[in-house]
C-alpha cells in the first residue's frame, strides 16, 4: 500500500493502466466517493469498481500527475490537472483516497 500520498497517485496510474480491479479498490476507503466530471458520484468500493470499468470501457486512462499536495497530520489535499482528491492516512500508516474528483 502507499506510503505518501504522492506514491497513492502512481499505484492509481498502474491500476488504470492494468485494468486491475482488485488493486484499484484497496487504494480507496471502504466508503470512499468517485466522481467523474459528467457523471454521478459512485459510493463505495463495490460502486466505484463499476464505475471505474465503465471509464475503462470507454478507454479513460489516468495520468498521476501530482501538482499541489497541502498535508495536515492524517489528510491531504491533491492537485493535478486530472483530479482534485482528498486522502486519508490509515491506522496502519498507508494512504487511501476519500473523495476523487476526475477530470479526464
Amino acid at each position: 500500500m502507499a506510503r505518501t500520498p504522492e506514491e497513492l497517485e502512481v499505484m492509481l496510474e498502474d491500476a488504470f493502466v492494468l485494468h486491475d480491479h482488485g488493486a484499484l479498490a484497496q487504494l480507496f476507503e471502504p466508503e470512499a466517493v468517485l466522481q467523474p466530471a459528467g457523471c454521478g458520484p459512485a459510493h463505495g468500493r463495490d460502486e466505484i469498481e463499476r464505475l471505474v470499468a465503465e471509464l475503462w470501457s470507454h478507454q479513460h486512462r489516468y495520468v498521476a500527475d501530482p501538482r499541489t499536495v497541502l498535508q495536515l497530520r492524517e489528510t491531504a489535499l491533491m492537485l493535478s490537472r486530472a483530479a482534485v482528491s482528498v486522502v486519508r492516512r490509515t491506522p496502519e500508516g498507508t494512504w487511501r483516497y476519500a473523495i476523487v474528483y476526475l477530470n479526464p
